[in-house]
């Protein structure tokens, strides 16, 4: 965690895919130095899983952040690994597709896995483990969530201590929820 959260791959958007001080970087080569939100997106899910909640909230701000300047708030495939300080705004990739569907996906990923959502359809189970909130979000509220056949209405609050705390609203249909909301 600690390596991958130094200045030579965190460009102050994400973690690129080759260190800034090794010879062969290249913030415009394929995989020299670029950042892919998919890979950031799987990166901060492990920094969840092993507690270091704090990079993986760094790694959820700077996707969303990278966000804001493209599009419709539309994230490429990958973009340029240039540092934040360097331009500003994340430096597109010549031939990036965009949008991509790997891209697209990383976002709906955090959010489950900032709320620790592990569903498990054909069991009817939910479970819901040590959620975490990004630290710009205090309040999330999910609604009619399909679980198989059922739904689910969900309520997630931050706390003054920093710990979130779930409310299970509504259930409709068969669906097991369990919430542990321990801390690391």
């Amino acid at each position: 965690m600690q390596r991958l959260t130094e200045e030579n791959m965190f460009n102050g958007w994400d973690i690129r895919t080759l260190s800034s001080k090794e010879r062969r970087y290249n913030p415009v080569g394929y995989h020299l130095g670029t950042v892919w939100p998919h890979d950031n997106a799987l990166i901060a899910s492990g920094f969840r899983q092993y507690g270091f909640n704090e990079a993986a909230r760094r790694v959820c701000r700077g996707i969303l952040d990278a966000a804001r300047p493209f599009e419709h708030e539309r994230l490429p495939e990958l973009f340029a690994g240039f540092t934040r300080a360097e331009y500003g705004v994340p430096v597109r990739y010549p031939v990036a597709c965009h949008p991509q569907a790997w891209a697209a996906a990383s976002v709906p990923y955090l959010l489950e896995t900032f709320l620790g959502l592990e569903p498990a359809a054909f069991d009817q189970k939910l479970r819901v483990f040590r959620p975490c909130l990004p630290d710009f979000v205090d309040r999330v509220e999910v609604r009619r969530l399909r679980i198989g056949k059922a739904r689910v209405d969900l309520d997630f609050h931050r706390g003054d201590d920093d710990c979130v705390s779930v409310h299970v609203r509504k259930v409709e249909g068969t669906l097991r929820v369990d919430v542990d909301e321990s801390h690391r």
